[in-house]
C-alpha cells in the first residue's frame, strides 16, 4: 500500500523537480547579478592606493590620508580608516583593528557564497532524483502497459520516451551547478583579494611608524650627542682655567 502511494507520487515527482531546478536556477542568477554589482562598485586598486597612502604618511598627513580613503567605496578603503584612527597607538593596535575590520565586514562580501556553494554542491543531485522519479514512473507504465499484452510494444515505447524525459532533470541540474559553482569561486577569490589588500595597506601604515620612530630616536640621539659635546667643551674651558690661576697663585 505505502509503495503503491509512493509510486504515485514519483508520476509528479520528475516534473516538481524540474520546477524546483528552476525556481533555484532563477535566484541562483540574482544572487549572482548582486555580488556582481557590489564589488563592480567597490573596486580597488592597490598599487595607486599604496602609493596615495604612502605619500600622505611620508608628509606626515594622517588625516589627510583618512578623508582621502573615506572618500572611496571600497571595503579596504573603509577598514583603512579605522586603523588610521589609532595610528598614535602604535602598530599592534592598527594590525588588531584592521583584522576586525575584516571579520566584521565579511559576512557582507561574503554575503550570497552559502547559497551559491550549496546550490553548486547539490544541484547535480536534485537533478538526480527527479531522474529516478521519472524512470519509476516509466517502469510503472510499462508494469501497466504488459497487463494488456497487445499494448505490449506501445508500452515500451512509453517507457523510453519516459526515460529520455527523466534523463533532462539530471541535466538541468548539472546545468544549473556548473554557473553556481564558478560564481562561487570567484566570488570567495574576491573576498580573499580583499584580505590580502587589508593587509598590505596596514603593511604601508606599519612600515610608516617604523620609519617615523627611526626618525625621532636618530634626532633625539643627535640631540644627546650635542649636548654631551657642549658639556665636555665647557668642563675643558673650566680645568684651564683653574690651571691658569693656580699658576699665577703660585
Amino acid at each position: 500500500m505505502l509503495m503503491q502511494k509512493l509510486v504515485f507520487v514519483a508520476q509528479s515527482g520528475a516534473s516538481a523537480v524540474l520546477y524546483l531546478l528552476l525556481v533555484l536556477s532563477v535566484i541562483s542568477v540574482g544572487v549572482v547579478i548582486e555580488r556582481w554589482w557590489y564589488f563592480r562598485k567597490r573596486r580597488l586598486d592597490l598599487a595607486t592606493a599604496s602609493a596615495d597612502l604612502e605619500k600622505q604618511l611620508r608628509a606626515g598627513n594622517v588625516e589627510g590620508a583618512r578623508k582621502e580613503f573615506g572618500k572611496s567605496k571600497a571595503v579596504e578603503a573603509e577598514i583603512l580608516c579605522d586603523a588610521l584612527a589609532w595610528y598614535d597607538d602604535g602598530p599592534e593596535a592598527v594590525q588588531e583593528i584592521v583584522q576586525k575590520g575584516v571579520r566584521q565586514r565579511r559576512r557582507v562580501f561574503e554575503s550570497g557564497l552559502l547559497f551559491l556553494g550549496t546550490l553548486g554542491n547539490n544541484a547535480p543531485f536534485i537533478g538526480l532524483f527527479g531522474t529516478v522519479l521519472g524512470v519509476v514512473a516509466a517502469f510503472r507504465e510499462l508494469g501497466a502497459a504488459q497487463a494488456n499484452m497487445a499494448a505490449a510494444g506501445g508500452g515500451m515505447n512509453n517507457v523510453m520516451g519516459g526515460i529520455a524525459e527523466a534523463l533532462v532533470a539530471t541535466a538541468i541540474g548539472i546545468l544549473v551547478a556548473i554557473p553556481a559553482v564558478i560564481a562561487y569561486n570567484l566570488f570567495q577569490k574576491r573576498g580573499a583579494d580583499i584580505e590580502e589588500n587589508s593587509a598590505a595597506l596596514s603593511n604601508v601604515i606599519v612600515a610608516s611608524m617604523a620609519a617615523r620612530r627611526r626618525h625621532a630616536a636618530a634626532k633625539n640621539k643627535g640631540r644627546t650627542a650635542g649636548t654631551d659635546d657642549g658639556r665636555e667643551q665647557r668642563e675643558d674651558v673650566g680645568m684651564a682655567g683653574a690651571y691658569v690661576d693656580s699658576g699665577v697663585t703660585a
